[in-house]
């Protein structure tokens, strides 16, 4: 059928916007996506308005377009639609999101609108979801310490204003109860300065969903977050559509209402699901394991919205956090999220058979700036050393823990089996901490010095003298 024309403007007036246009000349339709053609001048990211037969509407986005032809992506089930007697407007706006200070406090599903009874966010500011990664030449150096009082990432792999340090754990692990942790504890030292939370899950469940909203409003987190949720029974587009929601929520929080804002990104496994449906829609050749080519640039768009820009007093931080399947560390969504971000905090579910919370294992996680926020000015003097020589000493005791189950323990040397012992305190008393424990950095850093003291000073090479005669002794008392 002919598509609609808009009405021409009569002589001598000024032209009115655009009337949008309406075609029903879908050509095929595959999984998510709708095949429209003979379509002029439609934009990427274009919003739609898809009539079914029945009188309902759906929405949709403008995923690609040449040769006449544009590919619609429908937030929502393709049901219900044939190619006869279903209609697409194209609306000649992209998608927007009003933004205020008043989303704080409020939940919102995947696709921005209130899900927690209030009102809809009405603002003349209305931005852009596909925001644009920081100009390097912009870009701040992250320098400043965000304490989350887990003793696995405040002491061994620091969070820093403005990085983005993703959690990689895998199925049945308490990657969950962390996340909740982190919000509900995440602050920064000057308390004068203002902070927040942005948090996106994305196919999660309905329960999953209720237990993050529990912990929120009981310890007053939701007071200083902004939540979108998209569940696991909502359609899979939108999980394509919700962080960078969440991600434009957060770039007017920090550099228009100058707050510093923490990003928690889960899950995003899920997201790259969605993108590798779109992909096998759109009948793209697959890259590895059948995700898209384009996954990594596709991640480096919402992985660089961090960072700090030189002359906003605001920040965003991000923690996204991504299951591995099959527990697999080189699998493309680990491998590409690591090649992007500043290092890993990688959960164990060895420690989690030793019934350690969080089961965060050390030696495999990484801070690549932790450097620049720790030390004088930041935590204190003796953090790095510190750090240095638990790395150091826990390595020396799973060595032994290997070595001894093989030959026993009474085979080990005396300073062997110190370290033996030192790598079940570590795991025991530094990593393992209550799910409701907020630790400050000084007392992570005292438990550090308590459970080397078993030690000899000969052997805290890593550490200064002058910090050794300043700390052991009032760790050995405790």
């Amino acid at each position: 059928m002919a598509q609609a024309k808009p009405a021409a403007a009569p002589a001598g007036e000024e032209a009115a916007a655009p009337v949008p246009v309406e075609y029903r000349t879908i050509d095929r339709i595959a999984g998510p996506l709708l095949f429209v053609d003979q379509v002029a001048n439609a934009a990427y990211g274009e919003l739609v308005e898809i009539g079914l037969p029945d009188g309902s509407r759906r929405q949709g986005q403008v995923l690609d377009s040449r040769r006449g032809v544009a590919v619609v992506q429908v937030f929502g089930a393709t049901m219900g639609m044939n190619v006869e007697a279903t209609s697409v407007k194209f609306l000649g706006e992209t998608v927007r999101l009003p933004v205020s200070d008043e989303m704080l406090g409020r939940v919102f599903d995947g696709l921005g609108q209130p899900r927690d009874g209030g009102p809809r966010i009405v603002s003349e500011t209305r931005l852009e979801i596909v925001g644009n990664a920081i100009n390097p030449y912009s870009r701040e150096e992250p320098a400043e310490f965000i304490q989350t009082g887990l003793s696995a990432i405040d002491g061994m792999n620091t969070l820093v204003r403005g990085q983005k340090l993703p959690i990689f754990s895998a199925a049945g692990l308490p990657h969950n109860q962390v996340a909740a942790q982190i919000v509900r504890q995440a602050k920064l030292r000057d308390t004068s300065e203002g902070f927040a939370i942005v948090f996106a899950g994305m196919g999660i469940t309905s329960e999953e969903a209720n237990f993050f909203l529990r912990e929120f409003e009981s310890t007053g987190a939701l007071e200083h977050t902004v939540v979108y949720l998209n569940l696991s029974s909502d359609p899979s587009m939108e999980r394509i559509v919700t962080p960078r929601l969440a991600l434009t929520a957060a770039e007017y929080l920090a550099y228009e209402k100058d707050l510093h804002i923490l990003v928690v990104l889960t899950d995003m496994t899920n997201y790259c699901e969605a993108l590798r449906e779109v992909a096998a829609a759109r009948d793209e050749v697959p890259g590895r394991r059948g995700y898209p080519g384009y996954m990594y640039t596709d991640l480096a768009t919402i992985y660089e919205r961090a960072g700090k820009i030189h002359g906003r007093k605001g920040s965003i931080t991000q923690i996204p956090i991504l299951t591995m399947p099959a527990d697999d560390i080189t699998h493309p969504i680990a491998d590409l999220t690591g090649y992007i971000t500043e290092g890993q905090t990688v959960t164990s579910r060895d420690l989690q058979r030793r019934g350690v919370y969080p089961p965060i294992d050390v030696s495999v996680s990484l801070s690549r700036l932790m450097n620049q926020g720790i030390g004088p000015g930041h935590t204190r003097e003796d953090h790095r050393g510190v750090a240095d020589q638990l790395f150091a000493a826990y390595a020396i005791g799973r060595d032994q823990r290997a070595l001894s189950a093989i030959v026993g323990e009474e085979s080990l040397s005396a300073t062997d089996r110190l370290y033996l012992k030192f790598a079940e305190r570590f795991e025991q008393e530094f990593v393992n901490q209550r799910p409701d424990e907020d630790r400050a950095i000084d007392e992570t850093l005292d438990i550090g010095w308590r459970i080397l003291a078993d030690l000899p000073d000969a052997e805290l090479k890593r550490i200064k003298p002058e910090f050794i005669a300043k700390y052991r002794a009032g760790a050995r008392r405790t």
